[in-house]
């Protein structure tokens, strides 16, 4: 039994859910997204527009591993349309800033180029200050994934910490050369 796919799912007042075929259909103030469900495999009953529940139609192991899976993305979507979700990433080291030029992000990242970041529809990246970056949307897969790029164009450096981080991440410094 899945202890994650037993609880259900509250719907705020302002997020409307529905179930057309086998697409559920969420939307809130901050937008809407659409999940692909398989209604062979599973029940999901929407009670009064109030609460979501999703049960299996009958329990084997790969139900057992997609109930869990499947109600946290339906959870994340209905959290996501009511409040969003953001992340932080810092910049750090000297002469690293991030700008914003329209729907580009323009870093300078100590190479001998500027960086030019598309900015994806649905996410909204503010610099707040050069070297902090805020990135939000209601899509929490889609405000990861933005976030995972934009670290890998420049990867921390174990020595003396450079790099792109998000905010609170821990770095492990290695020692440096002895005499």
């Amino acid at each position: 039994m899945s202890k994650i796919g037993k609880i259900n799912i509250s719907i705020p007042e302002k997020v409307k859910v529905a179930l057309a075929g086998n697409m559920l259909n969420i939307e809130g103030p901050l937008g809407k997204k659409s999940l692909n469900i398989d209604l062979e495999m599973f029940n999901l009953d929407i009670k009064d527009g109030k609460e979501i529940s999703i049960k299996p139609k009958k329990i084997d192991q790969n139900t057992k591993r997609l109930w869990g899976m499947n109600r946290s993305l339906i959870n994340n979507a209905v959290f996501g349309s009511m409040n969003g979700y953001e992340k932080i990433l810092e910049l750090v080291g000297v002469g690293y800033r991030a700008a914003l030029k329209g729907n580009i992000l323009n870093l300078q990242l100590g190479y001998s180029h500027d960086i030019n970041f598309n900015i994806p529809d649905g996410i909204k990246i503010t610099v707040e200050k050069q070297t902090t970056l805020k990135i939000s949307g209601f899509d929490k897969q889609l405000v990861g994934s933005v976030a995972s790029k934009i670290k890998t164009l420049r990867k921390i450096e174990p020595y003396k910490g450079k790099g792109i981080r998000e905010k609170g991440q821990y770095i492990l410094k290695k020692e440096g050369k002895k005499k």
